[in-house]
């Protein structure tokens, strides 16, 4: 009797991870390219001083309409220009900021609506 009970489990679990086997696959969905962003400058934790001009690359996957770029929580306008395969954008420190540490914050999505975002840290002197 403990073999039969034994069969029947053993079909059941064979039987059961066949049918997984069929789900919906990852091909099927559309893959989710994020935003890449590189070469930041000035580099992290650099000090530097106040209204000074930062700029860092982005992949061709980023929708550069969709880029925004914010500094402590302040809206920094930026000029995005196609550089070979990549956007370098750039923009200037706000004047306000001074003797502080702030993020310089990245948000954009690719050309496929995923979202990206990044960012590095500067030292802003007096």
């Amino acid at each position: 009797m403990n073999i039969i009970k034994m069969m029947t489990v053993l079909l059941l679990t064979v039987f059961s991870s066949n049918v997984l086997a069929y789900g919906s696959s990852s091909s099927s969905k559309k893959a989710c390219k994020k935003p890449k962003f590189t070469e930041f400058t000035p580099p992290h934790l650099e000090v530097v001083a106040a209204q000074s001009k930062f700029s860092f690359k982005t992949s061709m996957f980023t929708n550069p309409d969709s880029i925004k770029v914010s500094v402590k929580k302040q809206p920094v306008e930026v000029s995005v220009d196609k550089v070979n395969n990549a956007y370098q954008v750039s923009g200037t420190l706000p004047a306000s900021l001074k003797g502080t540490y702030a993020r310089v914050e990245i948000n954009a999505k690719g050309t496929n609506n995923c979202k990206g975002s990044d960012g590095w840290l500067l030292n802003i002197e007096e």
